[in-house]
């Protein structure tokens, strides 16, 4: 029989070499810098990857890649975990890679989607070399504008009742501010402007606004301008007139070719220059603010009163300008319409419409290299001298010609075109749908973040639809179908596209957040632009602003949200801004949670990681080496208590500490008072208030821990509603 000091040593042994379960939760890795070095390589750089586990909880940790399987080092351990790496020189062609973890026995692989058994090549990671986007885009504040009802700056360029006529009818200045739009709203004009955004930059900047996106700003007809007359040139209606002459169109009087004042407006050289001057003076003082401002770009399709086309004949007698395809077979533009009688000239109504729109034209671009260069040109013209714009929103942008294989090609010469004469230029696509094919580095750089931000947010804080036509119960408040959504769409990004991702709550095609919040479905020609303002909750609209500032992305505020401007979809959602009768509580809270979310670098680059969800909460965790936010969501209507394991963000299990709260919301306002909250064994022990959230901040050792409350105000707490 051994010795009872041989059993003891026996026993130790096979403690030291047995390994416990191992913990999944512990697994992780992303496309952030803190665990892929550089964050933007070149071909020829030195990559690391940095793959987490739980410390000495792995048997050991592979990197894998096409027909590559590497065994990774473990290269330090801290906070309880330990940390393998692997180091390559990257090529010229993209990688995509996932792990391979062994524990024991125990084999499980690490994609996007987190431990899985069953890998799926869609959702491993990848490395784009050359890939970048410019940085000063990554988290920025953006806050988008409808030019025509943000402020009227000049009213000597306002759009005049019976201008021209256009959609059934003439064109209308409307008179009162307040006026709520009608449901066929595209030929009213309230009169905003360049100069009015000129006017509220101080609002803006203090605000705490970075980047200001314009909806199109062209010469075009309606107030929404996705149907350019004139890609050269700047709307005089919303820049400056200074050759104002012509006749209005007399009663009863249709055609456009005699709406003297409205040709005089938009064809004028004079009016032209000096609008695009005006655009000049904007850039420059947002440039000299530390600001930077997005164009919108609607290359798909123009308007049938643009000057290539010329349906409305606005062109046809004016000194300077190219008879337009719809009036001579002979026009240079010929080509940049397809049409389907040849034989039907002069007004060749015989054209492709945008989804069948006359009022659309389908612009041709297999068919004419000479529309391609103009395009391309157009591209580089706004962000080059001496416009300076900062980059493109693009409208639309995966239905630009008539196949995708088309497509693909333009949008790689259009970033080359753009970036050429604009490095720091970001192009940023409205698409729907998983745009993975289009972000692989050479087309574009993001895209507006509908299914990993807008619909899921909706969804889990509303159970509405993002045009409020639908209502689902189930989907409210269920964090399951949110973190499901999430795992799921995310994957679609890289990690350079996702920081930049334009995240918003509402924008000029969908109903305002905050009438979702009531859950009437409807639109304005259906319920009333009333009830679209009706019982709603700002105490929801605050825990969407907490998501949208503490998510991966460029958080996206449209014009009046902040001031509680309510609408239905489009074109409710197109109300003027109230000034003098906005919702300044609502004002003070966005600058306040802004404030908090470009204070915390963790919050524009930064990991996240889901800790918790149960019926009606949430709680996720952004983290980097030496910064740590915690963000809980409550959406039921009493308090939860919520053990939330905040170990998984790096906060020790050996020890007992705090983690502070920073910011506050509940059904009455917000609070920025400070307390702290006791850690025991890395986990937190959270009270989230009735339709409320949370947000904590604990520091490591770094530079960017620094006092978010020094001198600022302790407290803000307002009547409900």
């Amino acid at each position: 029989m051994e010795s009872k000091e041989k059993q003891r040593e026996l026993f130790q042994e096979y403690i030291a070499k047995m390994r416990p379960v191992l913990n999944k939760r512990a697994l992780f890795s992303d496309e952030t810098e803190q665990f892929r070095t550089p964050f933007e390589p070149d071909p020829g750089d030195l990559v690391t990857i940095r793959f987490r586990t739980l410390k000495n909880n792995v048997s050991a940790v592979y990197f894998i890649s096409g027909a590559l399987r590497q065994e990774m080092k473990l290269a330090e351990s801290r906070n309880g975990f330990d940390y393998y790496i692997y180091r390559f020189q990257i090529g010229e062609e993209p990688v995509h890679y996932y792990f391979e973890v062994q524990s024991g026995k125990l084999t499980c692989y690490y994609n996007k989607l987190g431990v899985t058994k069953e890998l799926q090549e869609y959702y491993s990671f990848g490395i784009v070399p050359g890939f970048h986007t410019p940085a000063w885009s990554r988290g920025a504040v953006i806050y988008q504008i409808y030019v025509d009802r943000f402020c009227n700056g000049d009213r000597s360029n306002d759009v005049l009742t019976g201008e021209y006529f256009y959609i059934g009818d003439k064109s209308v200045r409307v008179e009162d501010w307040e006026k709520l739009p009608d449901p066929m709203d595209v030929r009213s004009f309230y009169g905003g402007d360049l100069q009015g955004v000129m006017d509220k930059l101080d609002y803006l900047q203090d605000l705490g606004v970075e980047v200001l996106y314009l909806n199109p700003i062209f010469v075009s007809p309606s107030n929404h301008k996705y149907d350019i007359q004139d890609y050269d040139y700047v709307d005089p209606h919303f820049g400056r007139i200074v050759k104002d002459e012509g006749e209005l169109l007399a009663e009863g009087d249709k055609e456009n070719r005699h709406a003297g004042r409205y040709i005089t407006r938009v064809t004028a050289k004079e009016n032209l220059e000096a609008s695009n001057q005006l655009l000049i003076e904007l850039i420059e003082e947002i440039h000299r603010r530390g600001m930077k401002l997005i164009l919108d770009g609607v290359f798909n399709h123009c308007g049938s009163f643009n000057k290539w086309l010329d349906r409305e004949q606005i062109y046809e007698a004016q000194p300077g300008y190219e008879k337009g395809a719809f009036v001579d077979a002979d026009s240079p533009y010929h080509n940049f319409f397809q049409f389907h009688n040849e034989h039907n000239w002069p007004y060749n109504e015989f054209y492709d419409g945008w989804w069948g729109h006359d009022t659309l034209p389908k612009l041709n671009y297999e068919g004419s290299k000479e529309l391609e260069e103009y395009i391309l040109q157009v591209g580089r013209k706004w962000v080059s001298a001496p416009f300076y714009a900062d980059g493109w929103r693009l409208d639309v942008a995966a239905d630009l010609g008539h196949s995708p294989d088309y497509n693909h090609r333009f949008w790689k010469k259009f970033r080359q075109a753009v970036k050429e004469a604009n490095p720091n230029a970001i192009i940023l696509a409205e698409h729907y749908g998983s745009a993975k094919e289009w972000l692989g580095g050479d087309e574009w750089d993001t895209v507006m973040n509908y299914d990993s931000f807008m619909e899921p947010v909706s969804w889990f804080l509303t159970g509405m639809e993002k045009h409020s036509d639908a209502f689902r119960e189930d989907l409210l408040g269920n964090s399951q179908s949110f973190v499901d959504a999430m795992h799921y769409n995310t994957p679609n990004f890289y990690g350079q596209s996702l920081q930049c991702a334009m995240n918003e709550l509402s924008n000029h095609d969908h109903s305002r957040f905050l009438t979702r919040t009531n859950h009437v479905v409807g639109r304005i020609h259906t319920a009333g632009s009333q009830a679209a303002s009706e019982h709603v909750d700002k105490a929801v609209l605050r825990q969407a602003v907490v998501i949208q500032m503490t998510w991966p992305g460029a958080p996206t505020i449209y014009y009046g949200d902040e001031a509680g401007v309510c609408g239905f979809t489009d074109p409710d959602n197109r109300r003027t801004y109230p000034w003098g009768k906005e919702d300044r509580q609502l004002i003070q809270f966005h600058r306040d949670i802004i404030r908090l979310h470009k204070h915390y670098e963790v919050l524009k680059s930064g990991s996240v990681k889901f800790l918790f969800n149960g019926p009606g909460t949430l709680s996720y965790g952004r983290f980097s080496r030496s910064e740590q936010i915690v963000v809980a969501v409550n959406t039921r209507e009493e308090e939860a208590k919520l053990l939330i394991p905040v170990w998984e963000l790096g906060m020790s299990r050996n020890e007992v500490s705090s983690i502070r709260q920073i910011f506050l919301t509940d059904q009455n306002g917000y609070s920025r008072t400070e307390k702290d909250w006791k850690l025991v064994a890395g986990m937190l022990n959270l009270s989230v208030p009735a339709r409320g959230s949370v947000i904590l901040y604990r520091r490591g050792h770094g530079p960017s821990g620094r006092n978010f409350h020094k001198n600022s105000k302790k407290s803000l707490h307002f009547k409900k509603r």
